[in-house]
C-alpha cells in the first residue's frame, strides 16, 4: 500500500465521512492541511473571519442539516479562538469534528510559537479529544473522532494534529467500524421499562410530555408527534425542543420554564405524570427545584445514563435512543387496544383546565402609539415566513422573544445556544445553515449586543453569496441584563446602556449588502418585505422599545408558577 503523508489522511478520511464543507481560518502550524484541502478540490472550504465564527458555523450547518460539522484553525491563538463555539456545541449536544494545527511534536512543552496545550484547555468541553503524536495512529484517530462526535449523545471531538505528524508519511488503513471498549452507548431501551412506562401512563389523568433537543438529535419528532397525539397529552418544549413537536398544534403548550407561558408552566406544576424525552430538567425549566411538579411521577427517556436522576427523582429511567423508546411507547399503547377517542374522551377535564390557563394569561404585550414592539416585528416575521424559514438567533431578549412569539412546527428550524448562551452565535449559525440549505429561507434574529460579536462575518456571507437575513432588534441595551437590573436592581442600569452604536445600515452597506430600518410600528411590514425579497444579504434594524421587558419570567430561586407577568 502506497504510504501518504498525514495531510492527506486528514483529506481522505473527510471524503470518506462524507464530509462536503469545512469552515476555517489557515496558519502556519495548519498550512500543510490547507494545502492538501486545495489540491484535492473536492472539499468546499468557507473562509470566516475569526475561528469562533468558523466553529459557530460548524455548528449551525450541522444543526440544520444532522451531519458532523467540521471547522479548523492554527494553533495557539487560532484554536483558542474556537473554545466558546466548542463549548457552544458541547452544552447543546451537537455532532462537530475541530481539526486545530499544532507545533512539531520536538516542540511541544517548550513554549514554542503560537503553542498552546488546546487538547489541556478544551478537555472539559469537548466530548473527546486527541493529541496526534504519530502518524499511523491518524487513520483511527480520524475514524474515531467521526464515530464518537455522532454517537450516542453527539458533541465535538478535537484533533491536535502537529506540523510534523502532518508531513510524516504512512499507509492510510482507514476502519471499516470501530469499537471502543470503554464507550457502548445503550441504543435499544429496556422492554420491561417500556412496560412501566405504560403502566403509569395507563393511570395517568394529567400527563404532559417534556420534550427536548434530545428529540431533535434522534430524528424522534414523528413518534413524539404520534404518541401525543395518540393518548391526546399535551407536550410542552424546552428552547431545545421548539420544532419537535407542531408549535401551532392544539396539543402545543410552548416552552416551558423561566421565560415559558404560563399554561406550560401551570401545567407542570399540577401534572400527575412527566413524559420526559431528550431533557435533561436545567434549571431553566425545573426553576426552585423543591418546588417542581410535586405531584408528578417521572417517565425520562434519554440516550445520556448520566442526564437520567441528575437533577429530579425518576420513576421509570429508560436509557436508550429517543426515537426507538417512542416507537416502543406507541407499540405498546397501541396494543392495548383502546382508540385514540377513548384517549381524547379521558383527557377532557385535563384539557378544559389547560384551555383555562390558556385563556387566563396567553402570550401577549402592551401596544404603544408611535413604538415598535419587538413582539410585533416577531410577529410579522412569522406571518410572512409562514414558518418556513430556518431561524437562528442570538442570545438575550431577543431569542426569547422568538422562542415566544414564531411557532416551530418542524425539527431544525430553530437553531440557538441554549446550555451556553452564547452571544455572537446566530449570525455565523445561520451561515453554517445556509451552506447546508442554500435554497432555503435563512434568517437570523440579534440583538444590537449579540450581533456586534461577531459582525465580521458579514464579510463571509458576501464573499460566499449566501442570501442570509438579520432582523436586529435595537433597544441600545444589553436588554436582557438590563431587564434584571430593572426588575430587581432598583433600576441602576451598570454597564448595560450603548451609548454609540454603529448605523446598521451604512454597516450593511460596507459590505456590499442592503440595509433597512424601521423607527415607527406602521413600517415595520414593509421593512420586513424588504429584506426578505432582497436577492442577497441583507440586514433589517427595528429601533424597539427601549425598556421592553420578556414575560412571563420566573425569578432566579423561585417556582415556576411564581411568574412576573405583563
Amino acid at each position: 500500500m502506497t504510504k501518504i503523508p498525514g495531510k492527506q489522511m486528514v483529506v481522505e478520511a473527510f471524503k470518506k465521512e462524507g464530509v462536503d464543507i469545512v469552515f476555517g481560518f489557515p496558519g502556519g502550524a495548519i498550512i500543510d492541511v490547507y494545502d492538501a484541502l486545495e489540491k484535492d478540490g473536492s472539499i468546499k472550504h468557507v473562509l470566516v473571519r475569526h475561528e469562533q465564527g468558523a466553529a459557530h458555523a460548524a455548528d449551525g450547518y450541522a444543526r440544520a442539516s444532522g451531519k458532523v460539522g467540521v471547522c479548523i484553525a492554527t494553533s495557539g491563538p487560532g484554536a483558542t479562538n474556537t473554545v466558546t463555539g466548542i463549548a457552544t456545541a458541547y452544552m447543546d449536544s451537537i455532532p462537530m469534528v475541530v481539526l486545530t494545527g499544532q507545533v512539531p511534536t520536538g516542540l511541544i512543552g517548550n513554549d514554542a510559537f503560537q503553542e498552546v496545550d488546546i487538547v489541556g484547555i478544551t478537555r472539559p468541553c469537548t466530548k473527546h479529544n486527541y493529541l496526534v503524536k504519530d502518524v499511523k495512529d491518524l487513520p483511527r484517530i480520524l475514524k474515531e473522532a467521526f464515530y464518537l462526535a455522532r454517537s450516542g449523545r453527539p458533541g465535538p471531538v478535537l484533533i491536535d494534529l502537529p506540523k510534523d505528524v502532518q508531513n510524516a508519511r504512512a499507509e492510510f488503513k482507514y476502519p471499516e467500524k470501530i469499537k471502543l471498549r470503554s464507550y457502548n452507548p445503550v441504543v435499544e431501551p429496556h422492554g420491561k421499562q417500556i412496560e412501566r412506562a405504560f403502566k403509569l401512563i395507563e393511570r395517568a389523568k394529567q400527563p404532559v410530555i417534556y420534550a427536548g433537543g434530545g428529540v431533535i438529535i434522534a430524528n424522534a419528532h414523528k413518534e413524539l408527534t404520534k404518541l401525543a397525539e395518540y393518548i391526546h397529552a399535551p407536550v410542552t418544549m424546552t428552547l431545545m425542543g421548539l420544532g419537535c413537536f407542531p408549535g401551532t398544534s392544539e396539543l402545543s403548550l410552548g416552552m416551558l420554564g423561566m421565560h415559558g407561558t404560563y399554561c406550560a408552566n401551570m401545567a407542570m406544576a399540577n401534572t400527575d405524570l412527566i413524559i420526559a424525552v431528550g431533557a435533561r430538567f436545567d434549571d431553566r425549566v425545573t426553576g426552585k427545584i423543591e418546588a417542581f411538579a410535586p405531584n408528578a411521577s417521572i417517565i425520562h427517556i434519554d440516550i445520556d445514563p448520566t442526564s437520567i436522576q441528575k437533577n429530579v427523582r425518576v420513576d421509570v429511567p429508560i436509557v436508550g435512543d429517543c426515537r426507538r423508546a417512542l416507537k416502543k411507547l406507541v407499540k405498546a399503547v397501541e396494543a392495548d387496544g383502546r382508540p385514540p377517542e377513548v384517549w381524547k374522551e379521558r383527557a377532557q377535564p385535563w384539557f378544559d383546565q389547560i384551555n383555562a390557563w390558556k385563556k387566563r394569561h396567553p402570550l401577549t404585550y402592551k401596544e404603544e402609539p408611535g413604538v415598535i414592539k419587538p413582539q410585533q416585528v416577531i410577529e410579522k416575521l412569522y406571518e410572512l415566513t409562514k414558518g418556513k424559514a430556518i431561524i437562528t438567533t442570538e442570545v438575550g431578549q431577543n431569542q426569547m422573544w422568538t422562542a415566544q412569539f414564531y411557532k416551530f412546527d418542524e425539527p431544525r428550524t430553530l437553531l440557538t445556544s441554549g446550555g451556553l448562551g452564547t452571544m455572537g452565535y446566530g449570525f455565523p449559525a445561520a451561515i453554517g445553515a445556509q451552506m447546508a440549505f442554500p435554497d432555503k429561507l435563512v434568517v437570523d434574529v440579534a440583538g444590537d449586543g449579540s450581533i456586534q460579536m461577531n459582525i465580521q462575518e458579514m464579510a463571509t456571507a458576501m464573499e460566499q453569496r449566501l442570501p442570509v437575513k438579520i432582523v436586529i432588534l435595537n433597544n441600545q441595551f444589553l436588554g436582557m441584563v438590563r431587564q434584571w437590573q430593572e426588575l430587581f436592581y432598583n433600576k441602576v442600569y451598570a454597564a448595560t446602556e450603548f451609548s454609540v452604536t454603529p448605523d446598521f445600515v451604512k454597516l450593511a452597506e460596507a459590505y456590499g449588502a442592503k440595509g433597512f430600518r424601521a423607527t415607527k410600528p406602521e413600517e415595520v411590514d414593509e421593512t420586513l418585505k424588504k429584506g426578505l425579497e432582497t436577492e442577497g444579504l441583507a440586514i433589517m434594524e427595528f429601533a424597539i422599545a427601549r425598556e421592553e421587558g420578556v414575560f412571563p419570567m420566573v425569578p432566579a430561586g423561585k417556582a415556576t408558577t411564581e411568574m412576573l407577568l405583563v
